[in-house]
This record gives structure tokens, C-alpha cells and sequence, in this order.
């Protein structure tokens, strides 16, 4: 995009000494947000403890506790993401454009009100802030970054940078390695030549991702990327996990997502499994002979999963199954199933929970189940279609005993608990991909699409959006980047994961809604695939956790 002198450039796009202003910016947030703390914990205090009836009494003020310091926390790994480029020599103009909007843009959000959705805004008031509490925020730096960060010229030349840029690229440089960008373009060619092609079409008939796909993703070691070597998997980090989902997700979230039916089930056998369990199921699970499924929700329970009441009942050695379960992904062609059930009787709770590793057979589309004691029908859903969702009900359904994660009953709740981190950072992903392709796709239609003379992309505010999709992105990339390095190197990190998650969720969102309004009235044509994203990237605020949800645990641990 040619500046055309139309709106003479009165301002340097990029701010002098950017770093040392974005550095001495992070204080002044975290000493707010240290009062904002503390400010709603005493208003969610009983007797010297936090208390879950006013928490939720309080929610307005609590989750705007959540958004606050996973804004905090953001700022904080994009700019220790600018000290890393600027270290390795690779802090180019547009690195430095996408930080300086970041801070502007956040700053501004951290002071005046920051989105939870479309119509709700969070206020520091609202979190009991008084204008004093926020005096911090008056800083030089703050203040420099507010004014002059997020301007429409530094978001202008940010896209006109981002027009020299080849349609692959991420628009700014990842920080990741050497070894994890070459993984990038592997998966990224995979997902342009064999997805991408086909995508709209399996999107627009309902259809099944094709099981050649599959196949190919499985020789690829999609399903075995995270499993241990000794158990016939790769070994490799989350950090590869994440890039890998990224990119089948940017080529069709359905695709990006079948890797996470295996990393749910691996990360269940490995941490709750016996020996026997994982010498039984890792190895298959690795090669993608073995197709799992999770079988957690229930029509009743959604994100309430201590009061599951599908029951297991022992008979002999066996387990039987009896109950009803709802949104169930990918569950016609899967080989096992992660089944979750009460097996302790007259509990009400997580404590009685158990989980199953079910033994299935594969269906089809026409027929998904064919066991005795197993039968369901599909739900029909806007987008996230690949694989589809499923009503699964178990009449007596038998369940070999030996198949007791664990071997141990009660421990199901906990054992599921362990995987929330990996399937948190792992659906982050899945949404920086997401919003990716949103904005490969609305960058090309605002180059192509020509009006009243010029093309799209020549508007400031068409531009302003594509400009703020690649900021947020980016936002989004980077903490989940680092929730998966505390998790590589074996930290607690469902806070890192939850934020990630919560962030990366709206992201997809607002880029996918910004895409569709970019197209004008050709995005509400089915034949367009943004609409087929927008779609898609809707469910992101839902599952692993719906945004309230995950707010609400966020929350609650910064509350302590």
C-alpha cells in the first residue's frame, strides 16, 4: 500500500527510545494492579477468606480483576519478546510499530475500560478504583505511550509495511528458534497444499474430515508431537504443540483441532495412567492408529463438571455405563473414549468422579455407533465442523475394569484437572490460527476489492483494522508462547494458560468479525470463507472453558 500524499505524514510512526519506554511503562500497571487486587479482594472476604458466593456476587469486578492482569501480563511478553528480537538483531520497523500499538492501544484500555465482549466494558471503577488508585498510570511513559502509540499513521504505515510482506508470512518476527519456524513452514505447507483447498467445501457439506487427511497428519506426527519418545511419540515441547496447531488451524480449525483429541488423551494416560495403560494406549494414540474422543459434558452440566451424574457401576471385574453426554467431538470414528463417571455412590461432587478409557468402534457418518449399549446422534452446528459434535448415550454400556484410569476410583476430577493447562494453551493456539487466517484472508480481499477508485486496503479504516488484527495476534501469540515455556520447563501454569486462552479466544473473534465487515456484504455469502471463519471462530469463547468461566478461574486464583 503506496502512501498516495493524500494525508501527509505528520508524525514519526515509530516512537525514539521504544523500549525504554515500553519497559518503564510495565511498574506503573503492576502497582495498579496490585491495588486493584486488593480492592476486590476485600470485597470478596468473609472471615479471612475468599468467599465463592460473593465472588460471584462480584463478578463484574472480579473478572475485570482476570482481563486486568492478563492485560498486565500481556504487556509484560511483548516487551520481553522486543528485548529479545532487539538482542538477536531482528527488531525491525514493523516489530517496533505492532510493540508501540500494543501499549498504546492497552494503556489506553487499562485506564478507560477494557472489552470482556462486544457489550460489556470493564471499568477500573468497577473494580473499586478511585482516580487517585490510578494516578500510577499518569507516568511519562504511560502517558507518551497513550498519546502517540496507537496512532491511525502508525497503524497505516504498520500495513503498508505488512503489503511488502508475502502471504505466508505471521506479519513480525515470532522470537521462536531457528527449529520451531522450520516446523512453521512445514505445517504451514501441509495446511496451504492438502487443507486450505478443500476447507470451505468440507464446511459448506457438513463432512467429515477425509480419514487421507488424517492419515497424512498421522505420518506427519501430529498425534504423537508432545508423547514421549519411549512410548512411541516425538518428545517435543508444547512450544511445537502450539505452532503446530497454529498452522492446521490458520488452514481450517477442524484439522488444527483433531491434534487435540490425542494431546487430551496422552496428557490424561500420563499423568493419571499406570504403566500398563501407557504401554496399552500412548503408542497407538502417537501413530494415530488409536483416534480418541473426550467424554466429559452433559446436557445438565456444561463448565459444572462436579455434578456429572452418568454412572459407572462395577459388575465383576467390569464397569458398567449408564448416562447421557452432550457436545462430543469427533466421537463417530474415534477407537476410545475418555469417559468421565460417578463411581462413588450418594456423592454429589468432583470427589466421586472417575475416569474411563472406553473401548470403542469406530462408526461412519451414516451409522457413528454400532456397540451394544452405545447410541447418540449428531448435533448441527454453525462452524467447527470437521469432525462434528455428537449426543452420546451409554444404556449399560461395559467397560473392561483393567480400562480404570489409574486404577483408582475418585481420582477422575484431579485427573482431568491436569490436562486443563496443555488443553488451555493448546486452544490458544488454535485461535491465533484462527484469527490468522481472518486476516490472510481480508488482507488479500482489501488489496483485491477496488472502490470509488482505489482499493479497499487505501482507507484508513480498513486499514486501521488489519493494522490492530496483526497487533492483537501477535498479543496473543506471544502469552501463549510463554504459557508453554512454563509449561516445557515443568512451572504451574494455568494462570499463563487461562489468559492465553481468555485473550486469544477475542482475538479470533474480533479479527473474524472485523474480516466479515472488511468483505461487506460478499462476507455474509457462504461462498466467502470468512464466513465459514466467523463461524469457527465463535465457538473459541465457549469450549475448554466459556470466557465467563474462565474469568471466574482466573480470578480466583489471583485472589489466592
Amino acid at each position: 500500500m503506496a502512501h498516495d500524499g493524500s494525508a501527509p505524514m505528520t508524525e514519526t510512526p515509530v516512537l525514539n527510545d521504544l523500549l525504554a519506554l515500553t519497559g518503564a511503562a510495565l511498574e506503573p500497571v503492576a502497582q495498579v494492579l496490585d491495588i486493584a487486587r486488593e480492592r476486590v479482594r476485600a470485597t470478596v472476604t468473609r472471615d479471612g477468606r475468599i468467599a465463592g458466593d460473593l465472588i460471584e456476587a462480584n463478578q463484574t469486578a472480579a473478572h475485570g480483576l482476570a482481563w486486568f492482569a492478563t492485560y498486565a501480563e500481556a504487556l509484560r511478553e511483548m516487551h520481553g519478546w522486543a528485548e529479545r528480537l532487539q538482542a538477536e538483531g531482528r527488531f525491525g520497523e514493523l516489530e517496533q510499530l505492532i510493540l508501540q500499538i500494543t501499549f498504546g492501544e492497552y494503556l489506553w484500555q487499562l485506564y478507560g475500560g477494557i472489552p470482556m465482549s462486544q457489550g460489556e466494558i470493564v471499568r477500573p471503577q468497577d473494580m473499586g478504583l478511585s482516580q487517585d488508585d490510578q494516578r500510577a498510570l499518569m507516568s511519562p511513559a504511560v502517558m507518551t505511550l497513550t498519546q502517540s502509540g496507537n496512532t491511525e499513521t502508525a497503524r497505516m504505515r504498520l500495513v503498508a509495511l505488512m503489503c511488502d510482506r508475502t502471504a505466508d508470512t505471521t506479519f513480525g518476527a515470532t522470537g521462536l528458534d531457528d527449529e520451531l519456524e522450520m516446523i512453521r513452514e512445514q505445517f504451514r505447507r501441509f495446511a496451504k497444499e492438502r487443507v486450505e483447498p478443500d476447507a470451505h467445501e468440507w464446511h459448506l457439506k457438513d463432512e467429515l474430515i477425509p480419514m487421507e487427511i488424517i492419515g497424512e497428519m498421522a505420518e506427519m506426527g501430529v498425534f504423537g508431537l508432545t508423547i514421549p519418545e519411549e512410548y512411541g511419540g516425538f518428545g517435543l515441547s508444547k512450544a511445537s504443540m502450539c505452532v503446530v496447531s497454529e498452522e492446521l488451524s490458520r488452514g481450517y480449525i477442524g484439522v488444527g483441532s483433531l491434534g487435540t483429541r490425542s494431546e487430551i488423551a496422552a496428557e490424561l494416560i500420563l499423568c493419571g495412567g499406570t504403566e500398563e495403560q501407557k504401554a496399552k494406549w500412548l503408542p497407538g494414540l502417537a501413530s494415530g492408529e488409536i483416534l480418541p474422543t473426550a467424554v466429559f459434558t452433559e446436557p445438565n452440566t456444561g463448565s459444572d463438571l462436579g455434578s456429572l451424574r452418568t454412572k459407572a457401576v462395577k459388575e465383576g471385574d467390569d464397569w458398567i455405563i449408564k448416562g447421557n453426554k452432550t457436545w462430543i467431538t469427533h466421537a463417530a470414528r474415534t477407537h476410545v473414549m475418555t469417559v468421565l463417571a460417578r463411581t462413588i455412590p450418594d456423592t454429589t461432587d468432583y470427589r466421586g468422579l472417575s475416569m474411563f478409557l472406553a473401548e470403542k468402534t469406530p462408526g461412519t457418518d451414516e451409522t457413528p455407533f454400532v456397540d451394544p449399549g452405545l447410541s447418540g446422534g449428531e448435533i448441527e452446528v454453525l462452524g467447527y465442523r470437521g469432525m462434528k459434535e455428537y449426543t452420546v448415550n451409554f444404556d449399560d454400556f461395559r467397560v473392561k475394569g483393567e480400562n480404570l484410569l489409574g486404577g483408582e476410583e475418585g481420582q477422575g476430577f484431579k485427573q482431568l484437572m491436569q490436562t486443563f493447562e496443555s488443553a488451555r494453551i493448546q486452544t490458544a493456539a488454535r485461535a491465533i490460527g484462527v484469527a490468522q487466517s481472518a486476516l490472510d484472508v481480508s488482507m488479500q480481499y482489501a488489496e483485491d476489492r477496488k472502490q470509488f477508485g482505489k482499493s479497499l486496503i487505501e482507507f484508513p479504516r480498513v486499514a486501521s483494522k488489519l493494522a490492530m488484527m496483526a497487533v492483537e495476534i501477535m498479543v496473543a501469540r506471544q502469552l501463549t508462547y510463554f504459557s508453554a515455556r512454563q509449561k516445557d520447563e515443568d512451572k504451574r501454569c494455568d494462570l499463563e494458560a487461562g489468559m492465553a486462552k481468555l485473550l486469544g479466544a477475542r482475538v479470533a473473534w474480533a479479527a473474524a468479525d472485523n474480516g466479515l465487515q472488511i468483505h461487506g456484504g460478499n462476507g455474509f455469502a457462504l461462498e466467502y470463507k470468512i464466513s465459514r471463519i466467523l463461524c469457527d471462530a465463535r465457538i473459541l469463547n465457549i469450549f475448554e472453558g466459556a470466557a465467563e468461566i474462565q474469568a471466574q478461574v482466573i480470578a480466583r486464583r489471583l485472589l489466592g
